[in-house]
Parts: structure tokens; sequence; C-alpha cells
């Protein structure tokens, strides 16, 4: 076993020593740092610089949301903290976000902008706060993101700093004392170039190749540091120094540190809760007692002053002010630092200030911007409002993302060895979430390295809960059940009198997830429609349903089984009534929120039940699959029956089979009957389906699957989404003709020695090796057969009595009390 993961007190203090390596660098002199500066010009970029430097080392990815495909930017992930805190989503906010850094960076005309992340609760703000963070927390532990400030030692150069010219050691402290020969560090992290005069400054930027970054140049020493910098210079004035920058700046007195930025070391957060006055808020305080010890003849010491306002903390990276509308009364104070980059300890001490502004809010700070919007230009807050560049997260409103998002609130922060509130153990709640396996535990983050080509919605999740006698005990969220919650939420921020086309809430949806939906032989992409535009801004926010599924955590359901514990699995049902039943007790909705939100539980139940279905019927069907090789055949037969002259094609020793074909769409497929053709001959409905549905559908998978290398012989037919849907198509037809025996009635307690009993006991098999458990496909499979035992009776002769022959009938929205 290795230092670092041993599991005794020399492991973990090994396991600190190599986190904390590398992470900053030894303290150097000025000139060392300026050539550090002119190698690699972000060590001294300006605030939104540094923020854009940071965004901008992990690249980007493409993604589709809303129907658009975007370029989103790694950092969003969360990747420095395992996607703990990824922003689900609103990329195009995120990347306009990104735009205001830059231009802010460049200094285009937009470094007086304050950038305002605007959303209702639970849009991912907090996230985007933590995100931020974490990331600039990261990068600045990187070669490439190292930040710096100065510390100072004034010993050795006369009388002591602040002690009102009298004599003795000298000491530099803020204001209780100090031991001479003590080093004290910029409290607001001013940047080392400040230390220059100002044409030097200018010559150190021109002289720095940062087109990209460009550095910060134009600020001066912090107070506190020119405290130490103007003791220094008199002294060594007064001994008739000529080098007298050299002698100030000396390695005895100043040398450059990196600082790890952090809360409190280059980011500033005003919380909610803070309070003080503007002043102390803003910038610090003064101490009064420490202004009394550190009198100096008269005037203010900044020493006396405390540091610990938000825009001192941020100083040298970035400001956030969370939950703006609390803190309404700074915004306007705020209103000259991005211009003039300048913040006052009092009426006669200034501070430079480098910092990038970010303002968080719900949509109530809107309605406090506009207090005075009816005077028109008199508007006290209009120049406020000019300045900030509003960027709004919406609800999500595709389901995997949502459902993602669902399973990183339920399973905790990591979903890894120990799920907790935040990361804060001590915060879970004594019935909470404590485990997710860790084969889920991607999935459950919902993190960049979650596989994008799983769904989240339809797989299960297990739980242990803490039971209130102390024990604990195994729950399972089943199959489809954290979709079933997903899907709800984004159906209720769809707008309903706005739905594009003619499609409906689902369908809607579908073309939110997948940029398509199917209708019929067609489809409607987001390119033949107009997307709602206040689609995401109102719903039902993911902390309801998580709130929701935690609730049915915490108690067991109230159905039984001689065998199986399935009163410990929480079915979509039961999810979707939890959902459902709480929102007139919920004081976040309205009255008419309610009412609409209620009606639009019916479709959702359907589909889902729908899924299930699914499930249950592949999983019965199963020994049924079609082959690779017969799949490739039947579509070799259907491009050679469409080509007119097939040796443009590469098939002039090939001819089409007519009688093959019609054995794959009749027999294989179930698709079609004899009254479809003309002896072997298609009819209108067979052409239509092998041109829009095969071919098309490889012809598309051909064009989204594009690249250099790409070669239709190496397509695996079953993979194409159009194809499989047409293979994987069983339905009741299938299943009554391969076990016309099956009792649909008998399911739950099938007689033994039985067709019944069998296909059971296969089924459940299938489904247990597909992710259920025992427990949970006897629910599903119940319920399933449940709606199937209806609409058994009336399926003849290989199709469904007045069924739509292009998929078998629906479900018909029946509720199994098993589920």
């Amino acid at each position: 076993m290795s230092d670092r993961t041993r599991t005794d007190g020399e492991g973990f203090v090994d396991a600190a020593d190599e986190a904390l390596r590398g992470a900053y660098d030894p303290p150097m002199d000025i000139e060392s740092y300026v050539d550090r500066v002119l190698e690699r010009p972000t060590a001294a970029a300006s605030g939104a610089g540094y923020v854009l430097a940071a965004i901008e080392s992990q690249g980007t990815r493409e993604v589709r949301e809303r129907g658009e495909t975007l370029d989103r930017f790694r950092f969003f992930d969360d990747p420095a903290n395992d996607g703990e805190h990824a922003v689900l989503g609103n990329t195009r906010a995120l990347n306009a976000f990104v735009d205001d850094l830059r231009a802010a960076a460049t200094g285009r005309g937009n470094d007086e902008t304050i950038v305002w992340i605007d959303g209702p609760t639970a849009t991912g703000k907090s996230e985007f706060k933590r995100c931020l963070i974490n990331g600039l927390r990261a990068f600045s532990k990187t070669d490439a993101g190292r930040r710096y400030t100065v510390e100072w030692n004034v010993a050795g150069a006369g009388a002591g700093v602040g002690s009102g010219g009298g004599a003795g050691a000298a000491s530099l402290s803020y204001g209780d004392g100090g031991d001479a020969g003590e080093w004290y560090r910029s409290p607001v992290q001013t940047h080392p170039l400040s230390v220059f005069p100002e044409p030097v400054r200018e010559s150190v930027a021109d002289a720095v190749d940062g087109d990209a970054y460009p550095i910060a140049a134009d600020v001066e020493l912090d107070p506190f540091s020119r405290e130490a910098y103007d003791h220094l210079e008199s002294t060594y004035r007064e001994q008739g120094r000529r080098d007298l920058f050299s002698a100030i700046t000396d390695r005895d007195h100043l040398r450059v540190t990196s600082y790890v930025v952090d809360v409190g070391r280059g980011i500033g957060v005003l919380h909610a809760e803070d309070d003080g006055t503007p002043k102390e808020r803003l910038v610090g305080s003064w101490m009064g007692g420490m202004l009394r010890e550190l009198d100096s003849r008269g005037r203010k010491n900044p020493q006396a002053f405390s540091y610990d306002g938000v825009l001192s903390q941020g100083n040298g990276v970035a400001t956030v002010v969370e939950d703006a509308s609390q803190h309404a009364d700074l915004l306007r104070r705020l209103l000259n630092v991005p211009d003039e980059r300048r913040v006052k300890l009092d009426k006669g001490i200034g501070m430079d200030l480098d910092t990038q502004l970010i303002v968080i809010s719900n949509p109530d700070l809107d309605a406090e911007l506009d207090r005075h919007a009816e005077r028109g230009d008199a508007d006290p807050l209009k120049a406020l409002k000019r300045r900030l560049s509003k960027h709004e997260f919406r609800y999500l409103t595709n389901r995997r993302l949502e459902a993602r998002l669902l399973r990183r609130e339920i399973a905790g922060a990591t979903a890894a060895g120990g799920a907790t509130v935040d990361g804060d153990p001590e915060a879970t709640d004594p019935k909470s979430v404590v485990r997710a396996p860790t084969a889920d535990a991607a999935a459950a983050r919902g993190g960049a390295d979650a596989d994008p080509g799983s769904d989240p919605g339809a797989a299960p999740l297990s739980i242990d809960v803490r039971e209130s006698d102390g024990s604990v005990a195994e729950r399972e969220i089943a199959p489809h059940a954290i979709g079933a919650a997903a899907l709800y939420a984004v159906v209720t921020r769809l707008d309903a009198d706005d739905l594009p086309g003619d499609l409906d809430l689902i369908e809607t949806a579908e073309l939110y997830e997948t940029g398509e939906v199917g209708r019929g032989d067609d489809a409607v992409t987001v390119a033949d429609v107009d997307l709602a535009a206040g689609d995401g801004r109102n719903g039902i926010p993911v902390t309801y349903a998580r709130d929701a599924v935690a609730d049915l955590l915490a108690t067991t359901a109230d159905r039984h089984h001689p065998e199986l514990p399935v009163e410990r699995v929480v079915t979509p049902t039961d999810v979707l009534d939890a959902m459902a039943d709480g929102l007139a007790d919920a004081p976040l909705f309205s009255r008419a929120e309610v009412a609409e939100f209620e009606g639009r539980r019916g479709a959702v139940a359907t589909e889902v039940r729908e899924r299930q279905r699914e499930d249950v019927i592949d999983a019965m069907l199963a020994e049924e699959t079609v082959s690779a090789e017969t799949v490739a055949e039947y579509v070799e037969h259907v491009y050679a029956w469409d080509d007119e002259d097939p040796t443009t094609r590469g098939r002039e020793d090939e001819a089409p089979d007519p009688l093959v074909m019609k054995v794959f769409e009749t027999e294989t497929l179930g698709r079609f009957d004899e009254s479809d053709y003309r002896g072997t001959e298609p009819g209108r409905d067979v052409e239509r389906f092998r041109r829009k549905r095969v071919i098309r559908g490889l012809t598309q998978y051909a064009w989204r699957n594009r690249d250099d290398a790409f070669s239709v012989d190496d397509v695996d037919l079953a993979e194409v989404p159009e194809l499989k849907a047409v293979i994987d198509a069983n339905d009741l037809t299938d299943v009554k003709r391969r076990f016309p025996d099956l009792d649909p009635g008998a399911w739950p307690d099938p007689p033994a020695d039985t067709e019944t009993e069998r296909v059971k006991s296969e089924t459940v098999n299938r489904l247990c090796e597909r992710g259920y458990s025992p427990a949970s496909a006897e629910l599903a499979s119940r319920a399933v057969m449940e709606e199937i035992r209806e609409e058994w009776p009336d399926v003849d002769g290989g199709r469904v009595a007045d069924g739509d022959p292009d998929g078998g009938a629906g479900a018909n929205g029946g509720e199994s009390p098993w589920d």
C-alpha cells in the first residue's frame, strides 16, 4: 500500500503533504517576479482576465441544448471537484458570461460591466458560484494559474511603522504589535507590479505579450502596503541612498509570494445574511482601539483597518454578491467601482481595486431595479441598470439533464463512499441518503464523466437509509422513477399555450431532449418549429422533486409480498403521486399553477408506463431478437430495391429479393400482412416505410456521425436509432404470437407448470439482468400485465384490433395497486 493510500497517521500526513506539494511557489524577489510575468503574463492578469484564463484552461466540448449545437466550457462541469457542483444546462447564458469576461479583460468598452446572473430558485445559480470558486482555486494551484501578492518586513530600516515616530525596533502589524523581523502580507492581495512607479509599470505592460490576458498595470499599492513602502522610502532617503527603489524592495524588506485563490483571498462573497453598514460590507471597518494604539500624529493609520469587506476579500480576482436583492442598497454604491477601480476606506484614504463584479439574484431584483422606472431619465437606478449585463438562468427543459441533476440532488455530494448534504456528513438527516452504488457514481454526480449514452432517468438508484432504530436498510428507486420525476418537472416548465407546431407536451419535451420527434414515418426537428421563448422560466424546481423522493425514502409503501421487499421500492407512480399530491400544500406555487401542474400528471404517467411496458415486453421477447446479419441482409435488399441503377452503387451482381424483404417485414417485424402486398410487390405503405424509416434512417445516422474516417460499411445497424426503433418495436401481437397460452390475469400468482409461470420467471430474470431488482421487476411486470389483461382479448391474428399498425396499442392509463 502506498503512502497516499495508507490508513495510518503517517499515511494521512503524507497524503496532506502531497495535496499541498506544488500548490505554491517559493517566495521570490521582485526581479524574479517580473521575469515570471514576461514569461507568463497570466501571473499578472487583471481580475477579469484571470477568471477568463481559468475558464479557458479547461477547453470546451460540444453540447446540444434547445435544439442548438453549442461549444460549452468544461470549466462549468466542475472538473476540479469531480462534477459535484457542475452547472447543468444554461450553456448559452454561461457562454455570454464568458463573452463579458473577454470584453472586460481586453478593455473593449465593457470593463465597467457588472455581470448579473438572474433566474428563479434552483436553476443552478448557487452551483455556478461554487463551481466558479472550485475552478479558480484549482487553477491557482497550477503552474499556469499561479497568483501572487507581496509581503513586507520593515525590520532594520529605522523606527517602527505606526509607532508615532518613536524609537525602537521597527515592526509592521495589523494593530496587535508584532515581532521585529516578522513578515506581513498585503491584506488585499495587491498586485506585485503595483510596487513600481507608474511609468515603469506601463513599460512592463508594454514589454509583455499579453493580448489574450492583458496584465493589471494600472493599480497602486493598497493602503497597508503603502504604509510600509512610505516608511522604507523615508528611511532610506534620509540615509542618502541613491538606489532608493532597490533599497525599498530589497529581499530583506519585500518578497513576492504565491497564494491559493479562495474565499477571502482573491474571491469575495457577500451572503444574504451578512449585515453591517454599507462601508463595512463593501470594504471593512476601522478598529477604534487599534486606532488609538497606532496613533500616527492625528491621522488614521491603515494598519487599524479590518479589510474584511467583500471588495477587499475579492481584490485581485472576483467579487460575488449573493441574493443581491437583499443587498440592493449596495448596488448603487458599486456603481463607480468598475469605472474608477477605486474605493475609499474613508474620506482621506483610497484603495485601488481590481476585481470582476458578479451579482446573483432571483427575479425579485428586477422589481427592485424598476421601482423608479416611471420616472424615465430621472430614474436614479438607470445608470446602474445600464452597467448590469444580465444573463438568465432557466429551469432545464431537457429531461435527461434534469434526471442527472435530480440524481445528484438525491444521491448527495459525490454519490460514492458516503453521500452527504453539500459534503457535510453532519448535515444529513437521520433518514436521508448515505450511500449510492459506486457503479452509478458518475451518473449520480451528474459530472462530465457520466456516460452520455446512458439514460440517467431510466437507470435505478440504490440508497442506504438510516432507520429510526439506527439500523441501515437499502432502498431502491426503481428504473424510470427518476425519469418520471424529471419528465414531470420538465413538462411543467413548458408554455402549454405556445407549444411548437402541433406537438403536445410530451412530444415537446422529447424535442428538447433529442432535437427531433417522430410523427409516423416523418420527423419534426427543431428547425421545423419555433420554440416558446418563455419555456424554462417557471415550473417545478428540482428541489421540490428531490424533497418528494426524499420523503418517499423515509417511509415504506403500503404494499406487501410474501418473499420480496416490495414496500422498500420507490416506483415511478409513487414519485408522480407524491409530486402531484404535494403541490397544493407547497407555498412555492400559486393556485393557478397547482391546477395547471396537476393536470399535466396524466400525460407523464402514460408516457412513463409506456416505457415500463417496453421494458417488460422486450424482456418477454428477448429470445426473439433479430440478428445483425439478418438486419444487414434486409437493408442491402432495400437499398438495391430503391436503386434504379444498382451498378452505380457497386451492386452489379446483386438484385433485390422481394420475398426476403416481405418475409422480414411481415414475420420478423410483424409490421405488415398480405393485404399490404400484391404478391411480393410492396404496396404504398410498405414503400413509404422502406424509404422513410429504413433508408432515411440510415442516411440521417451517417450524417450525424460523419467524420473523416466514417464509412457506412462500419455502421452497427442495431445502433441506428431509426432502425433500432423498427426492430425493437415489440408489441402485444408479438407476445400473443409467441405465447398463445399466456394468461395475463394469472401473472401475480401463476399456476405451476404453466406457460404463464415460465414466461414470468424468464421475464423477471431478464429484467434483473437489465438493472431491475427482483422486487422492482415484480412490481413493474405486474403493473404492465394489469394493463395487458384489459387489452388481451382484442389482440387477434398478429394485430391489435383497431390499433396502430405502426406500433401497437398504447397504455390505457390504468393503474395497478402494485405500482
